[in-house]
C-alpha cells in the first residue's frame, strides 16, 4: 500500500509531503507515520531543516479525517509520538521546520501549519478553524492562536469558523510570505538552504528558549538562559561552534558550522 506521506532528502533538508487523496485529511494512522518521520528528522544529525507541504494544488490539509471519525475513530485516539500531525507535541524538536502551504489549510491542517516555524503560502491558499460547525473544539488552535495573534482576532476565528485569505493571514502574522503557486516549493527550498547553511546549535537555542520561556516572567526567562538551565544553551556555550563563530568574525571569513 502506498504511504500517505512522502519524504525526500535533499542534502541537509528533509521534504515531507502529505499525499492522501482526495483532500489530504489525516487519520490516526497517517498521524502516527508523520510523528515517526519528524522524530527521525529530530534525531538525525545530518538533517538540519524540514519542509512540510502537501500534494496537489487545492488542499494543504483540512485536518482530521471526518470519514474516519464517522466510522468510529475517536478524537482522543492515539495520534502518535508527536500528537496530531506529528509536530504539535513532539518533544525536543529544536530544528527549523518550514511549511509550504499549497492550498486550503483548515482545522487540524491549520494547527499543523502554525506548529511550523516559518510559513510560506501560495496566493490561493485559504485558512479557517471550522470545528465549531462539526461540534468539536480546535483544541491546539485554542491554546496557541491567542498567544500568536491578537486575542480578539483569534476568538473570532474560533467562534465563527470563517475563512481568511492569504492577505489577511499575513496581516495578522500567521504567514510569513505569499508567493505564486508555481514558485512555492522553489521559495521554500531557498529559505531551507539558507537555514541549512546556518548554525544548528543556535537554532536549537532559539527554539528551546522561545518554547520554554513563553509562560515565564522576563526575569525568570533571563535566569533560565544566563544560568544555562536549558540543555541547548549549555550545549552552545560549551561548543566548538561558539568558538568558531568568534574566530570567523575576527578573521573576516564565513564560519564553518559543525553542530558541535
Amino acid at each position: 500500500m502506498t504511504s500517505p506521506i512522502r519524504t525526500e532528502r535533499r542534502g541537509a533538508v528533509l521534504e515531507v509531503t502529505i499525499d492522501r487523496p482526495k483532500a489530504n485529511a489525516i487519520d490516526a494512522a497517517t498521524s502516527r507515520i508523520m510523528g515517526d518521520i519528524f522524530a527521525g528528522f529530530r534525531d538525525d544529525p545530518e538533517l538540519r531543516v524540514a519542509i512540510l507541504t502537501a500534494a496537489g494544488e487545492k488542499f494543504f490539509c483540512p485536518g482530521w479525517d471526518l470519514k474516519a471519525a464517522a466510522a468510529g475513530e475517536a478524537p482522543d485516539v492515539d495520534y502518535g509520538v508527536g500528537g496530531f500531525g506529528g509536530l504539535q507535541e513532539l518533544k525536543g524538536l529544536n530544528k527549523p521546520v518550514i511549511c509550504a502551504v499549497n492550498g486550503l489549510a483548515f482545522g487540524g491542517g491549520f494547527e499543523i501549519m502554525i506548529s511550523c516555524d516559518i510559513i510560506i503560502a501560495a496566493e490561493h491558499a485559504t485558512f479557517a478553524l471550522p470545528e465549531i460547525n462539526s461540534g468539536t473544539v480546535a483544541d491546539a488552535a485554542t491554546i496557541k492562536l491567542p498567544r500568536f495573534i491578537p486575542y480578539h482576532v483569534a476568538m473570532e476565528m474560533l467562534f465563527t469558523g470563517r475563512r481568511i485569505d492569504t492577505a489577511e493571514a499575513k496581516q495578522w502574522g500567521i504567514v510569513n510570505e505569499i508567493v505564486p503557486a508555481n514558485v512555492l516549493m522553489a521559495r521554500a527550498r531557498e529559505v531551507a538552504a539558507q537555514l541549512a547553511d546556518g548554525p544548528p546549535l543556535v537554532y536549537a537555542c532559539i527554539k528551546e528558549i522561545a518554547r520554554e520561556t513563553m509562560h515565564l516572567p522576563i526575569h525568570e526567562a533571563f535566569h533560565m538562559v544566563t544560568k544555562r538551565k536549558l540543555e541547548s544553551v549549555d550545549a552552545l556555550y560549551s561548543s566548538e561552534d561558539q568558538l568558531e563563530g568568534a574566530k570567523a568574525f575576527a578573521e573576516k571569513r564565513k564560519p564553518v558550522w559543525k553542530g558541535r
